[in-house]
């Protein structure tokens, strides 16, 4: 197939997901946290900037490298059947050139940061990588993409540190219980399609008990940033931003209950709110106590 330059660069747009930046989102907020969390506040002006475009270097690194994997399996399910690669639009090779120079650009940029931070950025990069192939064999692959997802967190205080505290792992383990709750409502969009082509999931394993398991995830990822903000001395804005995010979990919950597929669709978009008011929260609760210190 010929395309023109603009119908190729929309077909690149659409493998690395950059039309649906949900996905960068909910790679981000845990990514700030980190970031916030590690510096006291603001961080270094540099560093954010390289962790953003980092965010977004790897992210659609990571959506390129899950289309190559899944090409044989993404025609024969409703929601990624019309995907580039999958639809013959997108040539294996060219994809696979694709997400190397945007692993490259993202290694170019953590060349920046200290060697620790560049140690730990192969880690992730592994990570990532391997994720397509995991959810061919591993029950719950959503517990890896929470490793994933979370992975800028022990980067960040890499970078803000040059060491790895406590704190860092238990914000991962946060972020790795908040992305098998959104990652199985999502999952249960794909679930007959999943069973008929033998790949595994979450919302597969949880069988009917799935959206109990989804709520008891979400309360474990709430519960775990409410210990780690009274550990850190956080103050009443941190905790506001879990209330708040408290109550999207709860209308998670009437979307989802039913199991329908826009139901569940809806739930997993909605996530990127409750990122998005635990950031807030953060920095609002660092920013007022910085300005009582001076």
């Amino acid at each position: 197939m010929t395309l023109t330059l603009k119908q190729r660069l929309n077909a690149y747009e659409q493998l690395m997901r950059l039309d649906k930046p949900i996905g960068i989102l909910l790679l981000l907020w845990p990514t700030l946290w980190g970031l916030w969390f590690a510096a006291g506040g603001l961080p270094q002006p540099d560093i954010l900037l390289i962790f953003v475009t980092g965010t977004v270097l790897m992210r659609s690194a990571g959506c390129v490298i899950n289309d190559y994997a899944d090409r044989h399996f993404d025609p024969h399910v409703e929601r990624t059947r019309n995907r580039p690669l999958a639809a013959g639009v997108i040539a294996p090779n060219e994809a696979l050139a694709l997400a190397g120079v945007l692993l490259l650009l993202a290694f170019v940029l953590v060349l920046l940061l200290n060697p620790l931070t560049l140690k730990l950025a192969f880690a992730a990069a592994a990570i990532a990588v391997i994720y397509p192939f995991v959810k061919r064999v591993f029950p719950l692959p959503q517990a890896w993409l929470g490793v994933a997802f979370g992975f800028g967190i022990p980067m960040a205080y890499a970078a803000e540190w040059n060491a790895l505290p406590k704190v860092a792992w238990l914000l991962l383990l946060a972020t790795m219980f908040w992305a098998i709750a959104y990652d199985t409502a999502y999952a249960m969009v794909d679930r007959d399609d999943d069973r008929r082509i033998g790949v595994k999931s979450s919302a597969i394993l949880f069988g009917r008990h799935d959206v109990s398991a989804v709520m008891a995830c979400h309360a474990a990822f709430l519960g775990l940033m409410a210990w780690i903000g009274w550990w850190q001395m956080r103050d009443i804005l941190y905790f506001c931003g879990l209330v708040i995010a408290a109550g999207l979990v709860i209308h998670q919950y009437g979307l989802i209950r039913t199991r329908t597929r826009e139901g569940c669709f809806k739930a997993f978009l909605h996530n990127n709110w409750v990122g998005c008011a635990i950031f807030i929260g953060l920095a609002a609760d660092l920013a007022l106590n910085l300005r009582v210190l001076r």
